[in-house]
């Protein structure tokens, strides 16, 4: 499966999907980013920045390039905000009772950003301080969200913002870890032998 999966053909069509898929991300947040004040611009759209990372790590490795700080923000903030985009769907769906078609298509879509990034693993090459940056990024716009109420706008979900945001800060932490085990597994592996 990794031989089809690490093929250049494969990684070349996944850059175009994950580059369409970031484009539109940018462009579903037309309307929240035209009320947002300008000083916060780059920590609303979250997904589509996560999958920009993404699409960047494929680029680079396609030209025979790596970028630790690259891989690292795209493995933790992919699987940080796909979980969290498919709870959110999945919570508008148990508020309001029923969900869009764009809703399951936002669910599917983001379950793919999580497993794409941990399915990548084994071709990052990242370090501990690589994922320091990582970390300080996430937790940071977890601040820009929740405190100064930023988060993307979720319809009746905006009543529940302080469970919300609570969830988001351990899900980041958990996102931090995931991205820790996936990327050290090897350096782990090779201390213990």
């Amino acid at each position: 499966m990794y031989h089809l999966l690490f093929h250049r053909y494969s990684i070349l069509l996944l850059f175009i999907i994950n580059l369409f898929g970031t484009i539109y991300g940018y462009i579903w947040y037309g309307w929240q980013l035209e009320i947002t004040p300008a000083i916060f611009l780059p920590f609303v759209p979250d997904s589509p920045t996560a999958s920009l990372f993404f699409t960047i790590f494929l680029g680079l490795f396609l030209i025979g390039k790596q970028n630790g700080y690259i891989e690292a923000l795209a493995i933790v903030s992919l699987f940080k905000y796909g979980i969290w985009a498919v709870v959110m769907n999945l919570l508008t769906l148990a508020v309001n009772g029923s969900l869009s078609w764009q809703g399951y298509m936002l669910i599917a879509s983001h379950l793919a950003m999580a497993v794409q990034g941990i399915l990548y693993a084994p071709l990052y090459r990242v370090k501990l301080r690589h994922l320091a940056v990582a970390a300080i990024v996430v937790l940071h716009n977890d601040i820009i969200d929740y405190v100064f109420g930023m988060m993307p706008i979720y319809g009746n979900l905006m009543d529940h913002m302080q469970v919300i945001g609570y969830f988001t800060f351990w899900l980041s932490i958990v996102s931090i870890i995931v991205g820790y085990l996936v990327t050290q597994r090897n350096s782990l592996r090779n201390k213990n032998e």
